[in-house]
């Protein structure tokens, strides 16, 4: 009997959901493996979207720097936190009010485009405060937005990431800035992206998607959002988080999948299969005993991974893993993050 392969992650979803810094780009920098990834898919007929929290680029811009890291895309495959701070902001306020930008242009033309007035001084009639990342982002743009909220105007901030993945390492995101005005005021603002699921939605129903997967990497935006929307979800190893603290994360943070990077997205993907307090996932598995997991395999094997993560999914479902990894002889294993 000959048996039929492994199908990909190609063929197990009809949507990726990808998002950009640290998973397809650092910086300038591309991420190895991460246009051909996408090359890949759309040749596979796969719906490719990209869905990120950075404020600082309309879709125009946002694809035009993708093309300097090799990856091709058009705006229209865009979904970003501004974009979805706007339509939140348009459902809110009436039309031509006053909104003060905490952030860069772009931000500001997404706000212009919804109907609303962007202004960057702070007067009686702004009813609204937006806050997104930008570089230019400095003490006087900060301080008109805490007179605003000081006198009662509502605040959205289109994402809380507390860091921003450079060529050069981590530098402050969004979300740290958002913390200084959240310390000035008093006031905790809405949030419009990752990790609230409204992005992954959109971005799944204007992509007419019935089984979209996540992809990122950080836990606290990509994944939980991925959770929160009720989504299959793929941590890339490539930017801010890791082996470790994806299986010891609250399960709100939990990735379906983890993988180095997206060089294997179109290979045979072998699925974990439960049995009990067993895992098997192709040659490899693993099994849950008194709190411990025991591996038959190699930890750094992703097939080990896909059956430690159903493992956890199916037993730890209630709050974070606090057991240890082991060999078949009782050694505690390390993973090894990278």
């Amino acid at each position: 009997m000959i048996r039929r392969p492994d199908p990909s992650l190609l063929d197990l979803y009809d949507a990726l959901l990808l998002d950009l810094d640290g998973t397809l780009m650092h910086g300038a920098a591309p991420i190895p493996h991460a246009a051909a990834a996408v090359d890949r898919a759309r040749a596979a007929g796969t719906t490719v979207v990209f869905a990120t929290n950075n404020a600082s680029r309309t879709p125009r811009q946002a694809a035009e720097h993708l093309a300097q890291v090799g990856v091709a895309a058009q705006p229209e495959e865009f979904v970003t936190s501004p974009q979805v701070a706007s339509r939140l902001l348009a459902d809110r306020l009436e039309p031509g009010q006053k909104v003060l930008v905490v952030g860069g242009e772009s931000l500001a033309a997404e706000i212009r485009e919804s109907g609303l007035e962007p202004v960057t001084t702070d007067s009686p009639d702004v009813v609204a405060v937006v806050q997104g990342w930008s570089p230019t982002l400095d003490w006087s743009i900060l301080a008109e937005g805490a007179y605003a909220i000081g006198h009662g105007a509502w605040w959205m901030a289109t994402n809380i990431d507390a860091t921003l993945p450079t060529e050069r390492g981590m530098a402050p995101g969004n979300g740290a800035m958002v913390a200084a005005l959240r310390h000035a005021t008093g006031v905790e603002p809405a949030v419009a992206g990752k990790p609230e699921p409204g992005m992954f939605t959109v971005a799944a129903r204007d992509a007419s998607s019935r089984r979209p997967l996540i992809i990122g990497d950080r836990l606290d935006t990509d994944i939980e959002g991925a959770v929160r929307a009720g989504m299959d979800s793929l941590l890339v190893l490539t930017g801010v988080d890791g082996i470790d603290a994806a299986l010891r994360a609250d399960p709100v943070r939990r990735p379906t999948f983890i993988l180095s990077d997206l060089s294997e997205l179109g290979a045979p993907f072998p699925l974990p299969v439960l049995d009990g307090d067993r895992v098997r996932c192709g040659a490899v598995g693993a099994r849950w005993v008194d709190g411990d997991i025991v591996l038959t395999g190699r930890l750094g094997d992703p097939r080990v991974l896909r059956a430690v993560l159903a493992l956890l999914h199916a037993r730890a479902a209630q709050g974070p893993w606090t057991g240890r990894l082991l060999d078949r002889e009782g050694t505690e294993q390390r993973p090894n993050d990278r």
